[in-house]
């Protein structure tokens, strides 16, 4: 066996573990975009979104019988193509674990010149998660869902969606769900860098409808998997509190299997697979009567290349997974009887994930300046939501960030876009700006103390409604180059520091002084 496999070997696990659980309903959000009020669906409460967004548009569905959570959609205007991002931000745990699921059902809500539902993105703070196109699951009358395990960085987290060059028309969601795992659950996973993004969660042989909770602690989704090999049923199940990440034990009422004592082989997951590095866990229970003697021991293959070999499966159970496990296209499963089995393979279910690398997270002295800064302004951007820098390809609207491991905001540029309230002295908390435009606005009150910015170089505050005096500390800033604030409201004399200096364009005309600049 090669050296790479090898590795990926030892990150492979057989647990038997005894938890107690609880059937309380997991903690977290429900919330039904697009709707006004609060509902209550099989006994759990669906808040409104109006309480996480402030961006975008809530639209009614005319589609009959839908379920209610389907029935609004909130809607985000393309806005001539810009690639932007409007963003659900909810107060979290840190260091929790989140499921986060995302529900798309579009019901022709862009209208009839668009019949195809619009391709977009979703991103979870600072990290891509995935494309969202729900075409194929559309035309069959189908809503689609998109599922992620999260860590919670700090006290709030943000989902967001957002255009891309394939948006044709606006982009909407119709539910979105952040659930609270257990601590165990995918804990193999380095989630300080990594996060998982949910390819197929299939119970083998069901051919019911989705199990979920409450047979499921978590509300997981555990789809039928129904392929061109033998079924069985089982009269009894495993204690699911001995299985590691926890599934519920419906999933083991049924098995693949096959009649003889012989290889048992089907293609899982369905679809086929980008190149990527992927979590897979399978769950096993044998369902032989006890009173006889038996040996049920498997060898587990993935595309011919082995995963596990001599599985004991017993009536209590067992869970193998691995952490990283590299794979693209078709996926074959095989599961061959070890030479010390005599007994058929079995298999009941598996869950297999994407192993995403988190994109980072904007300097947090940064977020929180912005934040402030936003809060003093009556009309903000509608994308300023979500992490301001990343993705790289949806900064916030005039907002420019630099690269690397420590990302840093270092220009801001709202020129003319009709701002008004105050500008918050958190500006000066903004340490790695170079640049600042935010002429021909409405902003009024006075100029921060910005000493603290002493990388800066350009300052434009023109055609504004400032009030009060020009701050004598814009002069002790050596790499200022440009300081432009003509027609406001200013008073007070201009500081002699910036008369005359050498390299510096200074622009005050249109203002109230009480005397000329001194010559």
């Amino acid at each position: 066996m090669s050296a790479p496999f090898i590795l990926f070997l030892s990150s492979l696990f057989v647990s038997f573990l005894s938890l107690s659980l609880s059937q309380q309903p997991p903690k977290g959000y429900l919330i039904d975009c697009g709707a006004t009020v609060k509902s209550v669906i099989d006994g759990r409460e669906w808040l409104p979104d109006n309480g996480f967004i402030s961006a975008g548009t809530s639209k009614n569905l005319t589609v009959p019988d839908l379920v209610p959570t389907l029935s609004t959609v909130r809607s985000f205007s393309l806005l001539n193509n810009l690639r932007r991002k409007f963003c659900y931000v909810a107060r979290v745990y840190r260091g929790a674990r989140y499921l986060i699921r995302t529900t798309y059902y579009y019901g022709q809500v862009n209208g009839l010149n668009f019949p195809s539902p619009p391709v977009f993105d979703q991103i979870v703070d600072g990290t891509f998660w995935s494309m969202v196109n729900t075409t194929d699951e559309y035309q069959k009358g189908l809503s689609s869902y998109y599922e992620g395990v999260f860590e919670a960085k700090g006290s709030t987290m943000s989902v967001c969606i957002a255009s891309n060059t394939y948006t044709e028309s606006d982009p909407f969601i119709s539910s979105l769900e952040m659930l609270i795992l257990g601590d165990s659950l995918y804990n193999t996973t380095n989630f300080d860098s990594h996060a998982l993004s949910l390819v197929a969660r299939h119970s083998f042989g069901h051919n019911g409808s989705i199990i979920r909770y409450p047979d499921d602690q978590f509300d997981r989704y555990w789809e039928s998997y129904e392929e061109n090999v033998s079924v069985v049923a089982s009269n009894k199940t495993p204690p699911v509190s001995g299985f590691w990440n926890m599934p519920p034990s419906k999933v083991f009422e049924k098995a693949f299997s096959t009649a003889q004592l012989e290889p048992l082989e089907f293609r899982w997951p369905p679809l086929s697979l980008p190149n990527s590095n992927y979590y897979i866990a399978l769950y096993f229970a044998d369902n032989s009567d006890s009173m006889l003697p038996s040996s049920r021991v498997l060898d587990i293959h993935i595309n011919d290349v082995k995963y596990y070999g001599n599985l004991n499966v017993t009536p209590e159970g067992a869970a193998v997974f691995a952490t990283i496990w590299p794979l693209g296209g078709p996926t074959k499963l095989t599961l061959s009887p070890a030479a010390n089995s005599n007994i058929s393979p079995l298999i009941n279910s598996g869950e297999i994930f994407d192993v995403l690398r988190l994109g980072g997270r904007t300097l947090t002295r940064d977020v929180r300046a912005l934040e402030e800064m936003k809060n003093s302004l009556r009309n903000p951007p509608l994308d300023w939501n979500g992490d301001p820098c990343l993705p790289l390809n949806y900064t916030w609207t005039g907002v420019t960030c630099s690269e690397g491991e420590r990302i840093r905001v270092i220009a801001l540029n709202l020129t003319s876009m009709g701002l008004s309230g105050l500008l918050s002295p958190s500006i000066a908390n903004l340490t790695a700006l170079s640049g600042i435009w935010l002429g021909n606005n409405n902003l009024s009150g006075v100029i921060p103390d910005l000493n603290s910015l002493k990388l800066l170089e350009i300052l434009h505050l023109e055609d504004n409604q400032l009030t009060g005096g020009i701050p004598s500390s814009l002069g002790d800033n050596g790499r200022l180059r440009e300081l432009f604030l003509q027609n406001n409201n200013l008073t007070g004399r201009i500081p002699d520091s910036l008369v005359g200096r050498p390299g510096l364009d200074v622009r005050t005309s249109g203002n109230q002084f009480l005397s000329p600049p001194p010559s």
